[in-house]
Protein backbone atom coordinates (compact mmCIF):
# COMPACT_ATOMS: atom_id res chain seq x y z
CA UNK A 1 0.00 0.00 0.00
CA UNK A 2 2.81 2.58 1.26
CA UNK A 3 6.25 2.58 -0.38
CA UNK A 4 8.78 3.23 1.94
CA UNK A 5 12.20 3.84 1.87
CA UNK A 6 15.32 1.31 3.11
CA UNK A 7 16.22 3.42 5.66
CA UNK A 8 12.14 3.02 7.12
CA UNK A 9 11.91 -0.59 6.72
CA UNK A 10 15.71 -1.02 8.07
CA UNK A 11 14.00 0.78 11.49
CA UNK A 12 10.69 -0.63 11.51
CA UNK A 13 12.00 -4.33 11.16
CA UNK A 14 14.91 -3.45 13.21
CA UNK A 15 13.99 -1.10 16.01
CA UNK A 16 16.57 0.63 18.07
CA UNK A 17 15.97 1.27 21.77
CA UNK A 18 13.33 -0.52 22.20
CA UNK A 19 12.22 -0.99 25.96
CA UNK A 20 11.47 1.36 28.81
CA UNK A 21 13.35 3.19 31.58
CA UNK A 22 12.07 2.32 35.12
CA UNK A 23 14.07 5.53 36.38
CA UNK A 24 13.04 8.00 33.44
CA UNK A 25 13.81 11.88 34.08
CA UNK A 26 10.68 11.96 32.00
CA UNK A 27 8.10 10.54 30.37
CA UNK A 28 5.97 11.29 27.33
CA UNK A 29 2.70 9.06 26.16
CA UNK A 30 0.44 10.41 23.18
CA UNK A 31 -2.02 8.33 21.23
CA UNK A 32 -4.72 6.40 21.88
CA UNK A 33 -5.01 2.45 20.50
CA UNK A 34 -8.20 2.74 20.27
CA UNK A 35 -7.46 5.53 17.57
CA UNK A 36 -5.09 3.42 15.72
CA UNK A 37 -1.58 4.56 17.32
CA UNK A 38 0.00 4.98 20.62
CA UNK A 39 3.86 6.06 21.94
CA UNK A 40 5.74 6.10 24.72
CA UNK A 41 9.32 7.67 25.39
CA UNK A 42 11.16 7.41 28.02
CA UNK A 43 14.14 10.10 28.55
CA UNK A 44 17.00 9.37 31.10
CA UNK A 45 19.45 12.52 31.79
CA UNK A 46 23.34 12.50 32.98
CA UNK A 47 24.32 13.40 36.17
CA UNK A 48 24.29 17.56 34.87
CA UNK A 49 20.73 17.00 33.65
CA UNK A 50 22.50 18.58 29.98
CA UNK A 51 22.02 15.26 27.66
CA UNK A 52 20.09 12.78 26.93
CA UNK A 53 21.80 9.62 28.21
CA UNK A 54 19.39 7.38 27.35
CA UNK A 55 16.39 7.10 25.97
CA UNK A 56 13.50 3.94 24.88
CA UNK A 57 10.08 3.92 23.32
CA UNK A 58 7.18 1.74 23.10
CA UNK A 59 4.54 2.09 20.60
CA UNK A 60 1.48 0.76 19.04
CA UNK A 61 1.19 1.24 15.60
CA UNK A 62 1.99 0.66 11.77
CA UNK A 63 5.33 0.26 10.28
CA UNK A 64 5.91 4.23 9.99
CA UNK A 65 4.97 4.87 13.47
CA UNK A 66 7.61 2.39 14.61
CA UNK A 67 10.03 3.54 12.23
CA UNK A 68 9.67 7.03 13.31
CA UNK A 69 9.84 6.07 17.36
CA UNK A 70 13.00 4.14 16.94
CA UNK A 71 14.68 7.18 14.14
CA UNK A 72 13.86 9.40 17.12
CA UNK A 73 15.53 7.66 19.83
CA UNK A 74 18.42 7.64 17.27
CA UNK A 75 18.36 11.29 16.56
CA UNK A 76 18.07 12.77 20.31
CA UNK A 77 20.25 10.11 22.63
CA UNK A 78 23.55 11.41 23.70
CA UNK A 79 22.22 14.90 22.59
CA UNK A 80 22.34 18.23 24.98
CA UNK A 81 18.55 18.89 25.67
CA UNK A 82 18.78 22.60 23.83
CA UNK A 83 19.41 20.64 20.71
CA UNK A 84 17.26 17.80 21.40
CA UNK A 85 13.89 19.56 22.36
CA UNK A 86 14.15 21.29 18.82
CA UNK A 87 13.68 18.11 17.29
CA UNK A 88 10.74 18.88 14.60
CA UNK A 89 8.39 16.28 12.78
CA UNK A 90 9.98 16.96 9.76
CA UNK A 91 14.00 16.21 11.33
CA UNK A 92 12.29 12.53 11.75
CA UNK A 93 10.96 12.29 8.46
CA UNK A 94 14.13 13.24 6.86
CA UNK A 95 16.45 11.27 9.15
CA UNK A 96 13.99 8.38 7.39
CA UNK A 97 14.73 9.64 4.24
CA UNK A 98 11.25 10.11 3.03
CA UNK A 99 7.66 9.30 4.65
CA UNK A 100 4.33 9.12 2.77
CA UNK A 101 2.48 11.78 3.06
CA UNK A 102 -0.57 9.61 4.54
CA UNK A 103 1.51 8.49 7.32
CA UNK A 104 3.30 11.98 8.15
CA UNK A 105 0.92 11.64 11.24
CA UNK A 106 3.75 8.91 12.90
CA UNK A 107 6.11 11.92 12.92
CA UNK A 108 4.08 14.04 14.34
CA UNK A 109 3.50 11.53 17.46
CA UNK A 110 7.26 11.04 17.55
CA UNK A 111 7.47 14.74 18.34
CA UNK A 112 4.56 15.11 20.41
CA UNK A 113 5.81 11.99 22.43
CA UNK A 114 8.91 14.02 22.61
CA UNK A 115 7.50 17.60 23.49
CA UNK A 116 5.87 15.81 26.56
CA UNK A 117 8.74 13.88 27.94
CA UNK A 118 10.54 17.67 27.87
CA UNK A 119 7.52 18.90 29.44
CA UNK A 120 7.21 16.51 32.19
CA UNK A 121 11.38 16.57 32.36
CA UNK A 122 11.00 20.88 32.79
CA UNK A 123 8.33 20.23 35.10
CA UNK A 124 10.76 18.77 37.49
CA UNK A 125 13.63 20.60 36.56
CA UNK A 126 13.14 24.17 35.99
CA UNK A 127 16.25 24.99 35.16
CA UNK A 128 16.18 22.34 32.34
CA UNK A 129 17.99 24.18 29.25
CA UNK A 130 14.40 22.78 27.12
CA UNK A 131 12.64 25.19 24.79
CA UNK A 132 8.13 24.54 25.22
CA UNK A 133 6.81 27.23 23.60
CA UNK A 134 3.55 26.03 24.86
CA UNK A 135 4.76 26.71 28.45
CA UNK A 136 5.86 29.69 27.34
CA UNK A 137 2.69 30.77 25.25
CA UNK A 138 0.74 29.65 28.45
CA UNK A 139 -2.31 27.45 28.03
CA UNK A 140 -5.54 28.97 26.46
CA UNK A 141 -8.67 26.39 26.80
CA UNK A 142 -10.76 29.42 24.81
CA UNK A 143 -8.46 29.78 22.64
CA UNK A 144 -5.37 28.23 20.59
CA UNK A 145 -6.10 25.57 22.97
CA UNK A 146 -9.21 24.50 22.40
CA UNK A 147 -10.31 21.33 20.76
CA UNK A 148 -10.98 21.74 16.84
CA UNK A 149 -11.28 17.45 16.11
CA UNK A 150 -13.09 16.18 18.93
CA UNK A 151 -12.67 12.56 17.06
CA UNK A 152 -8.77 12.52 17.76
CA UNK A 153 -8.56 15.57 20.56
CA UNK A 154 -6.76 17.92 18.08
CA UNK A 155 -6.04 21.40 19.18
CA UNK A 156 -5.97 24.69 17.15
CA UNK A 157 -2.40 25.08 18.49
CA UNK A 158 -1.37 21.92 17.34
CA UNK A 159 -3.17 22.55 14.18
CA UNK A 160 -1.33 25.36 13.31
CA UNK A 161 1.76 24.18 14.39
CA UNK A 162 1.73 21.10 11.51
CA UNK A 163 0.62 24.15 8.68
CA UNK A 164 3.11 26.67 9.72
CA UNK A 165 6.58 23.69 10.30
CA UNK A 166 5.08 21.68 6.88
CA UNK A 167 3.39 24.93 4.48
CA UNK A 168 0.58 22.60 4.58
CA UNK A 169 -2.36 24.18 2.22
CA UNK A 170 -5.38 22.01 2.22
CA UNK A 171 -7.66 20.01 4.86
CA UNK A 172 -6.38 16.95 3.42
CA UNK A 173 -2.73 17.70 4.21
CA UNK A 174 -3.45 18.56 7.67
CA UNK A 175 -5.50 14.92 8.29
CA UNK A 176 -2.20 13.51 7.01
CA UNK A 177 0.02 15.31 9.16
CA UNK A 178 -2.19 15.24 12.80
CA UNK A 179 -5.65 13.55 12.03
CA UNK A 180 -7.27 16.31 12.62
CA UNK A 181 -10.47 16.06 10.14
CA UNK A 182 -9.82 12.08 10.29
CA UNK A 183 -12.90 11.10 12.06
CA UNK A 184 -16.25 12.16 11.39
CA UNK A 185 -15.19 15.15 9.35
CA UNK A 186 -17.60 17.76 11.06
CA UNK A 187 -14.31 20.07 11.93
CA UNK A 188 -13.24 20.44 8.31
CA UNK A 189 -14.73 24.05 7.98
CA UNK A 190 -12.80 24.85 11.16
CA UNK A 191 -9.74 23.34 9.76
CA UNK A 192 -10.44 25.67 6.43
CA UNK A 193 -10.83 28.85 8.66
CA UNK A 194 -7.51 27.54 10.28
CA UNK A 195 -5.71 27.22 6.67
CA UNK A 196 -7.23 30.20 5.40
CA UNK A 197 -5.91 32.39 8.79
CA UNK A 198 -2.50 30.83 8.73
CA UNK A 199 -1.74 31.50 5.53
CA UNK A 200 -3.04 34.77 5.05
CA UNK A 201 -6.00 34.02 3.19
CA UNK A 202 -9.54 34.77 4.63
CA UNK A 203 -11.82 36.24 3.58
CA UNK A 204 -12.27 39.83 4.63
CA UNK A 205 -15.77 40.33 6.62
CA UNK A 206 -18.48 40.38 4.34
CA UNK A 207 -16.64 39.58 1.53
CA UNK A 208 -18.13 36.87 -1.04
CA UNK A 209 -16.13 33.76 -2.33
CA UNK A 210 -16.45 32.61 -5.01
CA UNK A 211 -17.99 29.37 -5.82
CA UNK A 212 -17.09 27.15 -8.55
CA UNK A 213 -20.00 26.10 -10.69
CA UNK A 214 -20.01 21.58 -10.49
CA UNK A 215 -22.55 20.15 -12.70
CA UNK A 216 -23.83 17.61 -10.15
CA UNK A 217 -23.83 14.28 -10.56
CA UNK A 218 -27.51 11.52 -10.88
CA UNK A 219 -27.89 8.94 -8.91
CA UNK A 220 -26.48 6.42 -11.07
CA UNK A 221 -23.37 8.31 -12.05
CA UNK A 222 -22.44 8.93 -8.41
CA UNK A 223 -22.72 5.12 -7.81
CA UNK A 224 -20.66 4.52 -11.01
CA UNK A 225 -17.78 6.48 -9.62
CA UNK A 226 -17.99 5.28 -6.21
CA UNK A 227 -17.40 1.71 -7.54
CA UNK A 228 -14.95 2.79 -10.38
CA UNK A 229 -12.98 4.93 -7.42
CA UNK A 230 -13.30 1.84 -5.25
CA UNK A 231 -12.12 -0.83 -8.18
CA UNK A 232 -9.65 1.08 -9.93
CA UNK A 233 -7.62 2.94 -7.41
CA UNK A 234 -8.56 1.77 -3.65
CA UNK A 235 -8.48 -1.89 -3.82
CA UNK A 236 -5.27 -2.60 -6.44
CA UNK A 237 -3.40 -0.15 -3.08
CA UNK A 238 -4.47 -1.96 -0.61
CA UNK A 239 -3.61 -5.19 -2.21
CA UNK A 240 -0.02 -3.72 -2.56
CA UNK A 241 0.50 -3.98 1.22
CA UNK A 242 -1.55 -7.76 1.46
CA UNK A 243 -5.30 -5.99 2.52
CA UNK A 244 -8.49 -5.75 0.77
CA UNK A 245 -11.78 -3.93 0.98
CA UNK A 246 -15.06 -4.77 -0.02
CA UNK A 247 -17.82 -2.57 -0.87
CA UNK A 248 -20.98 -3.91 0.78
CA UNK A 249 -23.80 -1.19 0.33
CA UNK A 250 -24.07 2.87 -0.69
CA UNK A 251 -26.97 4.41 1.13
CA UNK A 252 -27.30 8.45 0.20
CA UNK A 253 -23.82 9.45 1.59
CA UNK A 254 -23.60 6.46 3.75
CA UNK A 255 -20.65 4.29 2.62
CA UNK A 256 -20.24 1.26 4.04
CA UNK A 257 -17.00 -1.04 3.60
CA UNK A 258 -15.78 -4.35 4.74
CA UNK A 259 -12.09 -4.48 5.06
CA UNK A 260 -10.58 -7.80 4.06
CA UNK A 261 -6.95 -9.57 4.36
CA UNK A 262 -4.15 -7.66 6.80
CA UNK A 263 -6.82 -4.27 6.67
CA UNK A 264 -9.64 -6.72 8.51
CA UNK A 265 -6.56 -7.12 11.77
CA UNK A 266 -4.68 -3.77 11.07
CA UNK A 267 -4.84 -2.06 14.50
CA UNK A 268 -4.81 0.86 11.82
CA UNK A 269 -7.49 -0.70 10.18
CA UNK A 270 -9.93 2.69 11.34
CA UNK A 271 -7.10 5.27 10.35
CA UNK A 272 -7.03 3.14 6.58
CA UNK A 273 -11.00 3.38 6.32
CA UNK A 274 -11.01 7.40 7.31
CA UNK A 275 -8.09 8.63 6.25
CA UNK A 276 -7.49 6.34 3.02
CA UNK A 277 -10.56 5.00 1.69
CA UNK A 278 -13.03 7.87 3.10
CA UNK A 279 -10.28 10.76 1.81
CA UNK A 280 -10.33 9.05 -1.70
CA UNK A 281 -13.51 8.75 -2.13
CA UNK A 282 -14.72 12.14 -1.05
CA UNK A 283 -11.91 13.44 -3.38
CA UNK A 284 -12.87 11.94 -6.14
CA UNK A 285 -16.58 11.62 -5.82
CA UNK A 286 -18.43 14.01 -3.38
CA UNK A 287 -16.79 15.64 0.23
CA UNK A 288 -20.07 14.81 1.92
CA UNK A 289 -19.29 11.18 1.69
CA UNK A 290 -18.88 9.24 4.65
CA UNK A 291 -17.56 4.98 4.78
CA UNK A 292 -18.75 2.67 7.71
CA UNK A 293 -16.99 -0.25 8.66
CA UNK A 294 -18.96 -3.50 8.63
CA UNK A 295 -17.79 -7.21 9.93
Amino acid sequence: MWNYTDKVMDHFLNPRNVGEIPDADGIGEVGNIVCGDAMKLYIKLDDKKEFVADVKFQTFGCASAIASASALTEMVKGKPLAESSKVTNQDIADFLGELPEEKMHCSVMGMEALQAAFAHIKKQNPAAKITDPVTEAGYDPEGLDRIVCHCFTVSERKIREVILANGLKTVEQVTHYCKAGGGCGGCKPDIEEILAKVNGNAHPAGAPEAAAVVKPLTNLQRINLIQKTFDQEIRPALQQDGGDAELVDIAGDRIQVKLCGRCAACPSAHQTLKQYIEAKLRETVSPSLTVEEVR
